[in-house]
């Protein structure tokens, strides 16, 4: 953090720093930023920093607040779909002090859910860029404990670990039309935007201004299949599989033989029911994203502890 915030002082000048003090304070000190008057909310973080953040924005009920992304997490992906360099501090405060405002698409899950954090929280979320099921999370509660990994290395050692021991799980999908696919699944990804996983193209097509959900299936099989699966998700090529199928849609409703527990831009919940319903709300938020504007407006910085 001492590095950005040098550099943003260098940028911006004046700037409001708050860091947060537990896990999802992100969301309070977004939605108090909102109601003071600052025009933008900068996440210091990875996906999970700026999903909170987007959700207390939007809670706000202001639609000329935005939000600004440094990235600075384990992942970064919805950065990465805007066009940020993870490792690019100082071209990401330069995008910052110089980006134009555009406007994003905002996942939501409507079913309540719980996060591991605050099991006896009930709520629905909004979601940037990803919501997980089966291997996803599998992979994230493997990954808990590593201290020396990060970004897509971190997912990568991990998962090939998760390829041997995870079970997989039965899920029905039904789209807009109506239409029913179901089976047993290895992964069941919702995506907003096209990257998860620390840069796994997940949803080759999808754009987080589309306007549109953009389901990931891929079918179960043996250890073999799996790494095959896993090696082509990597490059993007794993939607040529046979096992694999995407389904786009505005609102889409998953069904679980439980109620299922699921990673929503990396933070991990448990639905209140077997059913899940997902859906999208176009434009429905404005980021700070490459070009320049032509004005620079007051900001306030969040960073996650």
């Amino acid at each position: 953090m001492a590095a950005y915030r040098r550099l943003l002082e260098g940028a911006l000048g004046q700037v409001t720093f708050a860091t947060t003090e537990w896990a999802g304070q992100e969301r309070e000190l977004s939605e108090r930023a909102a109601r003071e008057g600052y025009d933008v909310v900068v996440g210091v973080g990875g996906d999970g920093t700026w999903s909170n953040v987007a959700d207390g924005l939007v809670a706000s009920g202001r639609a000329d607040v935005a939000l600004g992304v440094l990235p600075s997490g384990t992942g970064n992906d919805f950065g990465r779909n805007l066009g940020f360099d993870p490792e690019g501090a100082a071209d990401a405060v330069a995008t910052l002090a110089a980006g134009e405002l555009r406007s994003v698409d905002v996942g939501r899950v409507e079913t309540p859910s719980a996060s591991d954090r605050t099991p006896d929280r009930w709520e629905s979320r909004h979601f940037l860029n990803v919501v997980g099921f089966g291997f996803d999370v599998a992979v994230i509660d493997a990954a808990a404990g590593a201290r020396f990994l990060r970004g897509a290395l971190l997912y990568k050692v991990t998962a090939l670990g998760q390829l041997f021991r995870f079970d997989g799980f039965q899920c029905a999908l039904s789209d807009d039309a109506g239409r029913v696919r179901e089976g047993r699944h290895l992964m069941l990804t919702v995506s907003n935007g096209r990257y998860f996983g620390g840069g796994f193209p997940i949803a080759p097509e999808a754009n987080v201004s589309d306007g549109r959900l953009h389901a990931c299936r891929i079918g179960d099989g043996g250890p073999l299949t799996r790494l095959r699966l896993f090696n082509l998700a990597e490059r993007g090529r794993h939607v040529g599989s046979d096992r694999v199928e995407i389904v786009d849609g505005r609102r889409l409703r998953l069904r679980f033989d439980a109620p299922p527990r699921f990673e929503l831009d990396g933070d991990v919940r448990r639905a209140q029911d077997p059913e899940v319903q997902l859906s999208v709300l176009p434009g429905a938020l404005r980021v700070v994203a490459p070009p320049a504007p032509a004005t620079r407006p007051a900001h306030s910085v969040l960073q996650s502890t």
